[in-house]
């Protein structure tokens, strides 16, 4: 799946530079490491002298391609973090928003390939597809696309993945037929076949066997006898294992799943790596061979101890081990295994809290508590480490009664917001306006005609979104008004009931949040543009000020609006 992305991506740099700099010292440099493989930390002898030589000559878009092999050819993770944030620094130096928009993916890769930490990716992600509105590099932005498609889901978001997967495999798809270089047909096939794999995964997911079916002929059809795509190969491999499995075709399973080991983890993806180990235990399991079965189970305990990692799907794994060493009475094992299954929750819960709310939990609170009164009587050895567990157990439970709290407070004031947005109608207006004049008699200190002339004044300058002028302040507004700051002040007060502050911020915010509920462009955006857009220089003001006016925080209004729209989206499917 890296590979993927990282062939995908050098090769925008190669058809960028490839005739710019057929004999130039870069290209002299780049041909001593250019087919080194990938991990291999020797090409760095040559690398650092074309990182260099760009740095010497202020040549950011050659440093930006520097940065990305020194990404490709380090062996840890933590050296691809720290040269991916290199390239941003280079890439916006060059100030090339498709150099920017690439630099920000590929360190989103880095956080989900090699730290699994899908969130930070998708963060990566997001910036990414900011500055890649305006490009005209559609290769850049589908394989923007095709990422933020993992990410979401890996993070549970199957329905709205599969939109992601859709578009990128019709793209790639119909690029991979055009009369070009072979290197760019080779590199929209390898799209369109990631593309198609992850479109199964997502069927899979949804329980849609016969998309499943259908897709995996034609990834097989077109990867099974080509040696350039044998990645590709081994994850059908794998789907078409796990839907023999579905069939209870428990043989021919063991066949496929074993075969799709060696392309999977001849990448380290250990992610996909896990998913197969866990179905071979299944499979295993469907024949009654326990002690192959319990093997494989553990394969995956293996994995999520040396990685911290495991797939919600894969919380099973935990459930089958207890309840097989429960029979034999093994109580240490089961008590470890017990263990394991919590740790998992606590993981699951935190990467993936969207699946770990919905994903049927066999052994829930209530039983795992049961569980280890019951081992603490069986192990007088173990009984410190039961009451940490129940300790932990506690804990969690009033974590989850709090979130739960929060979560029922927010929605009930999303909704008494939304009304609010919905209900909002000229009526209102018009009679405030009446209200005001009719009023205005009645006030002392200012004559009507300087008091009526401010009042259209700032109508004029509510309806024209003119509050949103950054660093807006009651003297500045009261020149544009030709009259003086204490006039404008006193009809503020007096006819907007507020102060000049307070008064600016409603509107504001007011503004925005009715921008997030109307454009969904501006759901996309992070909290510091959204303050920027509406004139409000400081994040963290802007989110006082918003929950303050509004009784919910942005970022959980951004939330729910988010998931209405997605509920929306799939009712309007089902009833097409």
């Amino acid at each position: 799946m890296n590979r993927f992305y990282f062939i995908l991506l050098l090769f925008i740099f190669n058809i960028f530079y490839s005739q710019q700099e057929s004999y130039s010292d870069f290209y002299k440099i780049k041909k001593k490491y250019e087919n080194y493989s990938e991990n291999d930390t020797t090409a760095f002898r040559f690398l650092k002298g074309y990182i260099s030589l760009a740095k010497k000559e202020k040549d950011y878009p050659h440093l930006v391609e520097g940065y990305n092999d020194a990404i490709f050819y380090s062996s840890s993770a933590d050296a691809k973090l720290k040269y991916a944030d290199s390239t941003i620094f280079a890439a916006k130096l060059s100030g090339n928003t498709d150099l920017i928009s690439d630099a920000y993916l590929r360190k989103g890769v880095v956080y989900y390939f090699n730290y699994k930490k899908y969130q930070s990716a998708l963060q990566e992600y997001l910036k990414a597809y900011e500055y890649s509105k305006n490009s005209q590099n559609d290769f850049l932005k589908n394989a923007i696309l095709y990422h933020m498609g993992v990410v979401k889901s890996y993070l549970g978001y199957d329905q709205e993945a599969l939109i992601h997967f859709k578009k990128t495999q019709s793209h790639f798809q119909l690029k991979s037929t055009e009369k070009v270089h072979p290197n760019i047909i080779f590199n929209n096939k390898r799209g369109y076949y990631n593309s198609l794999h992850q479109m199964i995964v997502s069927y899979r997911k949804l329980s849609n066997y016969k998309a499943v079916d259908s897709l995996l002929g034609i990834g097989f059809q077109q990867t099974k006898n080509n040696k350039d795509f044998q990645q590709e190969y081994g994850y059908f491999l794998k789907e078409k294992g796990i839907h023999e499995y579905q069939k209870k075709n428990y043989r021919n399973s063991l066949s496929l799943l074993y075969e799709s080991i060696k392309p999977i983890t001849n990448i380290n993806d250990f992610a996909w790596a896990t998913v197969v180990y866990f179905y071979i235990g299944k499979s295993y399991l469907g024949l009654q061979d326990y002690p192959n079965a319990i093997l494989h189970f553990n394969k995956v305990d293996s994995v999520f101890q040396k990685h911290n990692f495991i797939l919600p799907e894969l919380r099973e794994n935990y459930e089958l081990l207890i309840n097989y060493y429960k029979k034999d009475n093994e109580l240490k094992k089961e008590l470890y295994y017990t263990k394991q299954l919590l740790k998992a929750d606590s993981v699951i819960s935190k990467d993936f809290s969207y699946l770990a709310s919905t994903i049927h939990k066999k052994y829930d609170t209530e039983a795992l508590t049961e569980e280890k009164e019951r081992l603490e009587k069986a192990t007088s050895w173990g009984i410190w480490i039961i009451v940490g567990l129940i300790i932990l157990l506690i804990a969690l439970t009033f974590a989850l009664m709090i979130k739960y709290r929060n979560e029922k407070k927010i929605k009930a004031n999303y909704i008494i917001l939304e009304e609010k947005i919905l209900n909002k109608s000229s009526t209102e207006i018009v009679t405030e306006k009446i209200k005001i004049k009719s009023s205005a008699e009645e006030k002392s200190g200012l004559s009507n005609l300087i008091i009526n002339d401010l009042l259209l004044k700032l109508d004029n300058f509510e309806k024209k979104n003119e509050f949103i002028e950054n660093g807006l302040t009651l003297n500045k507004l009261a020149i544009k008004f030709n009259t003086n700051s204490n006039y404008l002040s006193q009809v503020i007060n007096e006819y907007k009931e507020v102060n000049f502050n307070r008064y600016l911020s409603e509107l504001r915010i007011n503004y925005i949040t009715n921008k997030l509920y109307n454009d969904k462009v501006y759901l996309s955006y992070k909290i510091e543009t959204l303050a920027e857009k509406c004139g409000i220089a400081s994040r963290t003001n802007f989110s006082n000020l918003f929950q303050e006016i509004n009784g919910i925080r942005p970022i959980d209004f951004i939330k729910k609006r988010n998931q209405d729209l997605e509920n929306n989206q799939i009712l309007q499917s089902h009833s097409a």
